[in-house]
């Protein structure tokens, strides 16, 4: 039974040989306690971990001669999962909300969504206020910069703006987020 591992963290495939999937003759040794053992013949090498009821595995198969080590790797394979695991529970997922103005958008229309944008912005999410640009408001974007203008003092109190005001396409955007407490 052959076991291999594979990562993509810089973008190429990397291979884990163990056992009798190493081909070197003579290969520099690790014992499981991180003592050195020397260089010895492969086929002592696994003799050694098999006594011990361990795997050796290839390190780094690029020296000269390769460097292998007597570990447990199904154990070792456990303890990485383990760790991303723990990594991936203390990352913080940011959610970004969306509030959509036009640029002959009523004061009233204004005031509702900027309730809205309070909201979001009390709840801790990041919010982006874009004014979509229709027809000839294409030629006159700074349209859409004075409606984002009347919207950030109703807001200021409570975010800070992270991207100014500024034109994507057919979109005048700007990015908030709240203040940090």
């Amino acid at each position: 039974m052959s076991r291999q591992t594979s990562s993509r963290a810089k973008g190429k495939k990397e291979q884990t040989f163990i056992n009798d999937e190493i081909v070197a003759k003579e290969l520099r040794t690790v014992g499981d306690d991180g003592s050195q053992l020397g260089i010895i013949s492969r086929d002592e090498a696994l003799r050694l971990a098999e006594s011990k009821g361990l795997d050796l595995v290839l390190i780094s198969p690029d020296a000269n001669p390769p460097v292998a080590k007597l570990m447990d790797y199904g154990k070792h394979l456990y303890e990485i999962e383990k760790r991303k695991k723990e990594a991936k529970k203390k990352q913080k997922i940011i959610e970004i909300k969306e509030i959509k103005f036009s640029c002959k958008i009523a004061e009233n229309d204004i005031n509702y969504k900027v309730k809205h944008t309070r909201e979001f912005l009390e709840k801790g999410k990041h919010v982006k206020l874009r004014v979509f640009l229709r027809g000839r408001e294409m030629s006159n974007p700074e349209w859409g910069a004075e409606v984002l203008k009347k919207v950030w003092p109703m807001v200021e109190d409570i975010a800070t703006i992270e991207k100014d005001i500024q034109q994507e396409g057919r979109y005048v955007s700007m990015y908030v987020v709240p203040n940090k407490k």
